[in-house]
């Protein structure tokens, strides 16, 4: 089994107890040596602010490489430029451009009148400014908006045009589902990497919620998995699920692996100690 370079993402603390967890989730992962950390956005950039201010503290506090999720949401074109810029003077070059979701109480997203249209145009903003790596998702299966699959690989090649650099899927639980994906990008003219998404199953019900809101669909031999599981036993069944999805995508030649860690960093870790990835690097000291 090759070792493949690995990411995690974490989402910014909405209070104090939320703090302490993200700063143990980073100091239990951060030895994993990720190739870089993602910190997401709230629904219709409810947690700008916070995802900011969590970036800045990764970022001076750990050494990591962290890349802040930036949307069109409920801004302007400039108030999301100057939010970039923020981060570039910072330090922080990589981001995950996003359309995002729709505000809450509304059904369908809409473009604020003075904003960015789509996550095309601003990904092509931010391009333009030549100070970011710029990152993007992908959905393996139909995004819920999309027409249909062809209409979601056509979008994507758009994005990557348009200046980003790799693409990082919505999860998933079946190898075939990714692969058939990756194919179908390479034969639309996508040449970016295209990193795989893993969900580590914390939670059996919350996982299903998340599934039916993104279109991700639950194989039944995991759907039986989980219904004949104990209190006692999930954490391992979700460790070995995961770990033979990742072991299955490594062997059909993914080198890269991207962790949704929901700020609960057990499973991930386990999972990627499983895979043969132990603790090579540690937590830069900051004076």
């Amino acid at each position: 089994m090759s070792n493949p370079s690995v990411s995690f993402e974490f989402f910014p603390p909405k209070n104090l107890e939320g703090a302490f967890r993200l700063h143990d989730c980073v100091q239990m992962l951060a030895p994993l040596d990720p190739a870089f950390v993602s910190v997401t956005y709230g629904a219709g950039g409810t947690t700008r602010k916070l995802t900011h201010e969590a970036v800045a503290a990764i970022h001076n506090t750990s050494g990591l490489n962290v890349a802040a999720h930036l949307t069109c949401v409920d801004a302007t074109k400039a108030e999301t430029l100057a939010i970039a810029q923020s981060y570039a003077d910072t330090g922080v070059r990589d981001i995950v451009a996003l359309r995002g979701d729709a505000p809450q109480g509304a059904s369908n997203y809409a473009a604020h009148p003075d904003g960015f249209a789509s996550s095309v145009d601003l990904i092509a903003a931010l391009a333009d400014t030549g100070n970011f790596n710029i990152r993007v998702g992908a959905y393996p299966e139909k995004h819920p908006d999309a027409a249909d699959q062809a209409a979601d690989i056509a979008f994507l090649k758009r994005k990557i045009d348009a200046g980003a650099t790799s693409a990082i899927t919505q999860f998933f639980f079946e190898t075939d589902t990714f692969f058939r994906f990756r194919d179908a990008c390479v034969k639309a003219g996508i040449d970016a990497p295209i990193i795989p998404g893993i969900l580590p199953i914390e939670n059996w019900a919350g996982t299903q919620r998340f599934a039916a809101r993104c279109g991700a669909s639950i194989p039944l031999v995991v759907r039986d998995a989980f219904a004949h599981a104990t209190p006692d036993t999930t954490a391992l069944l979700a460790t070995a699920i995961a770990t033979e999805l990742c072991d299955d995508l490594i062997q059909g030649g993914v080198d890269h692996l991207h962790f949704y860690t929901l700020n609960r960093p057990d499973l991930t870790r386990d999972i990627c100690h499983a895979l043969g990835r132990t603790a090579r690097a540690q937590l830069q000291k900051v004076a």
